[in-house]
Protein backbone atom coordinates (compact mmCIF):
# COMPACT_ATOMS: atom_id res chain seq x y z
CA UNK A 1 0.00 0.00 0.00
CA UNK A 2 1.35 3.42 -0.95
CA UNK A 3 2.46 5.65 1.88
CA UNK A 4 0.56 8.92 2.21
CA UNK A 5 2.95 11.87 2.39
CA UNK A 6 2.04 15.49 3.19
CA UNK A 7 4.59 17.69 1.38
CA UNK A 8 4.91 21.39 2.29
CA UNK A 9 6.59 23.95 0.02
CA UNK A 10 8.99 25.50 2.53
CA UNK A 11 9.94 29.16 2.09
CA UNK A 12 8.05 30.30 -1.02
CA UNK A 13 10.83 32.71 -2.02
CA UNK A 14 13.47 29.97 -1.87
CA UNK A 15 14.02 26.84 -3.91
CA UNK A 16 11.42 24.77 -2.05
CA UNK A 17 8.58 25.13 -4.59
CA UNK A 18 10.97 24.40 -7.47
CA UNK A 19 12.38 21.21 -5.97
CA UNK A 20 8.89 20.05 -4.96
CA UNK A 21 7.84 20.20 -8.61
CA UNK A 22 11.04 18.56 -9.81
CA UNK A 23 10.62 15.77 -7.24
CA UNK A 24 7.01 15.16 -8.31
CA UNK A 25 8.13 15.11 -11.92
CA UNK A 26 10.86 12.57 -11.16
CA UNK A 27 8.52 10.31 -9.20
CA UNK A 28 5.96 10.35 -11.98
CA UNK A 29 8.40 9.94 -14.84
CA UNK A 30 8.44 6.88 -17.08
CA UNK A 31 12.18 6.85 -16.40
CA UNK A 32 11.62 6.58 -12.65
CA UNK A 33 13.51 3.51 -11.36
CA UNK A 34 11.62 0.44 -10.20
CA UNK A 35 12.97 1.15 -6.72
CA UNK A 36 11.18 4.52 -6.57
CA UNK A 37 8.99 4.74 -3.46
CA UNK A 38 5.28 3.97 -3.69
CA UNK A 39 3.75 7.17 -2.33
CA UNK A 40 0.64 9.29 -2.63
CA UNK A 41 1.64 12.92 -2.17
CA UNK A 42 -0.50 15.90 -1.22
CA UNK A 43 1.19 19.29 -1.50
CA UNK A 44 0.54 21.98 1.13
CA UNK A 45 1.20 25.54 -0.01
CA UNK A 46 0.14 28.51 -2.08
CA UNK A 47 -1.26 27.77 -5.57
CA UNK A 48 0.17 31.07 -6.86
CA UNK A 49 3.63 30.18 -5.54
CA UNK A 50 3.45 26.77 -7.18
CA UNK A 51 2.41 28.34 -10.50
CA UNK A 52 5.40 30.71 -10.30
CA UNK A 53 7.74 27.76 -9.68
CA UNK A 54 6.18 25.86 -12.60
CA UNK A 55 6.97 28.76 -14.93
CA UNK A 56 10.61 28.73 -13.81
CA UNK A 57 11.04 24.97 -14.12
CA UNK A 58 8.93 24.51 -17.24
CA UNK A 59 6.71 22.03 -15.42
CA UNK A 60 3.33 23.71 -15.96
CA UNK A 61 2.02 20.36 -17.21
CA UNK A 62 2.19 18.98 -13.64
CA UNK A 63 -0.10 21.55 -12.05
CA UNK A 64 -3.39 19.99 -13.09
CA UNK A 65 -2.48 16.64 -11.61
CA UNK A 66 -1.23 17.81 -8.21
CA UNK A 67 -3.32 17.12 -5.10
CA UNK A 68 -2.94 20.56 -3.54
CA UNK A 69 -4.21 22.03 -0.29
CA UNK A 70 -4.10 25.82 -0.46
CA UNK A 71 -2.43 27.28 2.62
CA UNK A 72 0.21 29.92 3.33
CA UNK A 73 -0.84 32.39 0.64
CA UNK A 74 1.81 35.00 -0.10
CA UNK A 75 0.87 38.53 -1.26
CA UNK A 76 2.27 39.38 -4.69
CA UNK A 77 4.23 42.25 -3.17
CA UNK A 78 6.20 39.79 -0.99
CA UNK A 79 6.62 37.11 -3.65
CA UNK A 80 10.13 37.77 -4.92
CA UNK A 81 12.68 35.05 -5.58
CA UNK A 82 15.56 35.25 -3.12
CA UNK A 83 13.92 37.84 -0.89
CA UNK A 84 13.96 37.17 2.85
CA UNK A 85 10.88 38.65 4.49
CA UNK A 86 8.43 38.03 7.30
CA UNK A 87 5.54 37.07 5.04
CA UNK A 88 7.50 34.32 3.30
CA UNK A 89 8.62 33.01 6.69
CA UNK A 90 5.03 32.97 7.93
CA UNK A 91 3.94 31.16 4.76
CA UNK A 92 6.51 28.40 5.29
CA UNK A 93 5.32 27.85 8.87
CA UNK A 94 1.65 27.92 7.84
CA UNK A 95 2.08 25.23 5.19
CA UNK A 96 4.23 23.00 7.43
CA UNK A 97 1.84 23.42 10.37
CA UNK A 98 -1.14 22.42 8.24
CA UNK A 99 0.72 19.36 6.97
CA UNK A 100 1.76 18.28 10.49
CA UNK A 101 -1.78 18.79 11.81
CA UNK A 102 -3.26 16.71 8.98
CA UNK A 103 -0.75 13.95 9.67
CA UNK A 104 -1.51 14.01 13.38
CA UNK A 105 -5.21 13.68 12.51
CA UNK A 106 -4.45 10.45 10.66
CA UNK A 107 -4.84 11.72 7.11
CA UNK A 108 -1.20 11.04 6.25
CA UNK A 109 1.56 8.66 7.32
CA UNK A 110 4.37 11.22 7.41
CA UNK A 111 5.34 14.78 6.50
CA UNK A 112 8.10 15.98 4.21
CA UNK A 113 8.78 19.71 4.52
CA UNK A 114 10.51 21.97 2.01
CA UNK A 115 13.53 23.98 3.19
CA UNK A 116 12.77 26.98 5.40
CA UNK A 117 14.67 30.21 6.08
CA UNK A 118 15.18 30.88 9.78
CA UNK A 119 15.71 34.63 9.44
CA UNK A 120 12.44 35.02 7.54
CA UNK A 121 10.62 33.06 10.24
CA UNK A 122 12.23 35.16 12.97
CA UNK A 123 11.17 38.34 11.13
CA UNK A 124 7.60 37.01 11.29
CA UNK A 125 7.89 36.91 15.07
CA UNK A 126 7.52 33.13 15.23
CA UNK A 127 9.49 31.21 17.85
CA UNK A 128 11.33 28.55 15.90
CA UNK A 129 14.57 26.61 16.29
CA UNK A 130 14.10 24.17 13.42
CA UNK A 131 11.34 21.80 12.37
CA UNK A 132 11.65 19.64 15.54
CA UNK A 133 10.41 22.56 17.65
CA UNK A 134 7.46 23.08 15.30
CA UNK A 135 6.54 19.39 15.31
CA UNK A 136 6.65 19.41 19.12
CA UNK A 137 4.44 22.49 19.35
CA UNK A 138 1.83 21.22 16.90
CA UNK A 139 1.76 17.80 18.58
CA UNK A 140 1.42 19.34 22.05
CA UNK A 141 4.78 18.06 23.30
CA UNK A 142 7.65 19.83 24.98
CA UNK A 143 10.25 21.11 22.51
CA UNK A 144 12.93 19.15 24.34
CA UNK A 145 11.21 15.86 23.48
CA UNK A 146 11.66 16.13 19.70
CA UNK A 147 15.11 15.88 18.15
CA UNK A 148 16.77 16.28 14.75
CA UNK A 149 18.48 13.32 13.09
CA UNK A 150 20.57 13.93 9.98
CA UNK A 151 20.97 11.06 7.52
CA UNK A 152 23.53 11.13 4.72
CA UNK A 153 26.96 9.98 3.65
CA UNK A 154 26.51 6.67 5.45
CA UNK A 155 25.93 8.45 8.78
CA UNK A 156 22.95 8.92 11.08
CA UNK A 157 23.48 11.64 13.66
CA UNK A 158 20.92 12.76 16.23
CA UNK A 159 21.42 16.15 17.89
CA UNK A 160 20.88 16.61 21.62
CA UNK A 161 20.84 20.41 21.08
CA UNK A 162 20.31 22.31 17.87
CA UNK A 163 19.87 25.94 16.78
CA UNK A 164 21.03 27.84 19.84
CA UNK A 165 24.18 29.44 21.16
CA UNK A 166 26.79 27.16 22.68
CA UNK A 167 26.22 28.82 26.06
CA UNK A 168 22.48 28.15 25.89
CA UNK A 169 23.02 24.58 24.70
CA UNK A 170 25.42 23.79 27.56
CA UNK A 171 22.97 25.35 30.00
CA UNK A 172 20.29 22.82 29.16
CA UNK A 173 22.43 19.84 28.19
CA UNK A 174 21.72 17.33 30.95
CA UNK A 175 22.37 13.58 31.15
CA UNK A 176 18.63 13.00 30.71
CA UNK A 177 18.47 15.15 27.56
CA UNK A 178 21.33 13.11 26.05
CA UNK A 179 19.60 9.87 27.03
CA UNK A 180 16.33 11.06 25.48
CA UNK A 181 18.09 12.02 22.24
CA UNK A 182 19.81 8.63 22.02
CA UNK A 183 16.57 6.74 22.71
CA UNK A 184 14.67 8.76 20.11
CA UNK A 185 17.45 8.13 17.60
CA UNK A 186 17.47 4.41 18.33
CA UNK A 187 13.69 4.23 17.83
CA UNK A 188 14.06 6.03 14.49
CA UNK A 189 16.81 3.62 13.43
CA UNK A 190 14.51 0.70 14.20
CA UNK A 191 11.81 2.27 12.04
CA UNK A 192 14.41 2.48 9.27
CA UNK A 193 15.12 -1.23 9.53
CA UNK A 194 17.90 -1.58 12.14
CA UNK A 195 16.63 -4.00 14.79
CA UNK A 196 19.34 -3.31 17.38
CA UNK A 197 21.20 -0.13 16.44
CA UNK A 198 24.66 0.45 17.82
CA UNK A 199 25.14 3.89 19.36
CA UNK A 200 28.14 6.15 20.00
CA UNK A 201 28.18 9.42 21.95
CA UNK A 202 30.31 12.38 20.91
CA UNK A 203 32.08 14.09 23.78
CA UNK A 204 31.22 17.69 24.62
CA UNK A 205 34.77 18.96 24.92
CA UNK A 206 37.75 18.00 22.73
CA UNK A 207 38.82 14.40 23.44
CA UNK A 208 35.65 14.05 25.55
CA UNK A 209 37.50 16.18 28.14
CA UNK A 210 40.45 13.75 28.65
CA UNK A 211 38.98 12.78 31.99
CA UNK A 212 38.59 16.25 33.51
CA UNK A 213 41.66 17.80 31.88
CA UNK A 214 39.54 20.05 29.62
CA UNK A 215 36.67 20.62 32.05
CA UNK A 216 33.91 18.84 33.95
CA UNK A 217 31.26 18.96 31.21
CA UNK A 218 31.63 15.35 30.05
CA UNK A 219 32.08 13.92 33.53
CA UNK A 220 28.85 15.60 34.64
CA UNK A 221 26.78 15.14 31.48
CA UNK A 222 27.78 12.73 28.72
CA UNK A 223 29.48 10.06 30.84
CA UNK A 224 26.45 9.63 33.18
CA UNK A 225 24.24 9.52 30.09
CA UNK A 226 26.27 6.63 28.67
CA UNK A 227 25.97 4.76 31.97
CA UNK A 228 22.20 5.27 32.03
CA UNK A 229 21.88 4.01 28.43
CA UNK A 230 23.82 0.87 29.33
CA UNK A 231 21.45 0.31 32.26
CA UNK A 232 18.60 0.50 29.74
CA UNK A 233 20.19 -2.30 27.72
CA UNK A 234 21.94 -0.33 24.99
CA UNK A 235 25.42 -1.20 23.77
CA UNK A 236 27.19 2.12 24.16
CA UNK A 237 30.67 2.97 25.42
CA UNK A 238 31.72 6.11 27.25
CA UNK A 239 31.84 9.22 25.04
CA UNK A 240 34.78 9.80 22.72
CA UNK A 241 35.92 12.79 20.72
CA UNK A 242 33.76 13.30 17.64
CA UNK A 243 36.87 13.42 15.45
CA UNK A 244 38.06 10.04 16.71
CA UNK A 245 34.68 8.34 16.28
CA UNK A 246 34.13 9.70 12.78
CA UNK A 247 37.69 8.96 11.65
CA UNK A 248 37.16 5.38 12.79
CA UNK A 249 33.73 5.04 11.15
CA UNK A 250 34.97 3.05 8.14
CA UNK A 251 36.62 0.45 10.39
CA UNK A 252 34.09 0.42 13.22
CA UNK A 253 30.82 1.97 12.08
CA UNK A 254 27.94 2.70 14.44
CA UNK A 255 24.31 2.86 13.33
CA UNK A 256 23.75 6.07 15.26
CA UNK A 257 25.91 8.88 16.60
CA UNK A 258 24.70 11.38 19.20
CA UNK A 259 26.00 14.94 18.73
CA UNK A 260 25.97 17.27 21.70
CA UNK A 261 26.07 20.49 19.67
CA UNK A 262 24.80 21.61 16.25
CA UNK A 263 28.12 21.73 14.36
CA UNK A 264 29.31 18.34 15.60
CA UNK A 265 26.61 16.69 13.54
CA UNK A 266 26.04 19.09 10.68
CA UNK A 267 29.63 19.46 9.50
CA UNK A 268 30.35 15.77 8.76
CA UNK A 269 26.95 15.19 7.15
CA UNK A 270 27.22 18.24 4.90
CA UNK A 271 30.80 17.34 3.99
CA UNK A 272 29.95 13.76 3.04
CA UNK A 273 26.51 14.39 1.52
CA UNK A 274 26.45 17.95 0.14
CA UNK A 275 22.93 18.90 -0.97
CA UNK A 276 21.81 15.29 -0.55
CA UNK A 277 21.19 14.71 3.17
CA UNK A 278 17.87 14.33 4.93
CA UNK A 279 16.87 15.84 8.27
CA UNK A 280 14.27 13.89 10.27
CA UNK A 281 12.38 15.24 13.30
CA UNK A 282 12.05 12.31 15.70
CA UNK A 283 10.42 11.71 19.07
CA UNK A 284 6.85 12.81 18.27
CA UNK A 285 3.78 11.01 16.97
CA UNK A 286 4.35 12.70 13.61
CA UNK A 287 7.47 11.78 11.64
CA UNK A 288 8.75 14.72 9.57
CA UNK A 289 11.68 14.79 7.17
CA UNK A 290 13.17 17.70 5.29
CA UNK A 291 16.27 18.39 3.25
CA UNK A 292 19.66 18.70 4.88
CA UNK A 293 20.21 21.96 2.99
CA UNK A 294 18.64 25.40 3.21
CA UNK A 295 16.37 27.45 0.97
CA UNK A 296 19.29 28.57 -1.27
CA UNK A 297 18.01 32.10 -1.83
CA UNK A 298 20.96 32.83 -4.11
CA UNK A 299 19.72 30.45 -6.82
CA UNK A 300 15.97 30.67 -6.21
CA UNK A 301 14.13 31.40 -9.43
CA UNK A 302 17.01 30.35 -11.68
CA UNK A 303 15.79 26.81 -12.29
CA UNK A 304 19.13 25.38 -11.14
CA UNK A 305 17.96 23.73 -7.93
CA UNK A 306 18.07 19.93 -7.83
CA UNK A 307 15.56 17.74 -5.93
CA UNK A 308 18.04 15.04 -4.82
CA UNK A 309 17.78 15.65 -1.07
CA UNK A 310 14.00 16.05 -1.22
CA UNK A 311 13.65 12.78 -3.12
CA UNK A 312 15.88 11.09 -0.56
CA UNK A 313 13.67 12.39 2.26
CA UNK A 314 10.52 11.14 0.53
CA UNK A 315 12.18 7.77 -0.07
CA UNK A 316 13.26 7.45 3.56
CA UNK A 317 9.78 8.04 4.93
CA UNK A 318 8.17 5.93 2.21
CA UNK A 319 10.21 3.01 3.50
CA UNK A 320 9.22 3.42 7.17
CA UNK A 321 7.07 0.52 8.36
Amino acid sequence: MARRIALSLGDPNGIGPEIVLRALDALGSDDSPASAPAVRITVFGSPAVLERAAAVTGLEKLLAGIDLRAVGELPASAAQFGQVNALSGASAIASATAAISACQAGEFDAVVAGPHHETAIAQAGIAFSGYPSLVARVCGQSEGSVFLMLVGGGLRIVHATLHESVATALGRLTPQLIVDAALAGARACRLLGMAQPTVALFGINPHASEGRLFGDEDALRSVPAAQRLRELGMDVADPQGADVLLADHARKPHDLYVAMLHDQGHIPIKLLAPQAASAISIGADVLLATTGHGSAMDIAGTGLARPDALLRSIGLLAGVA
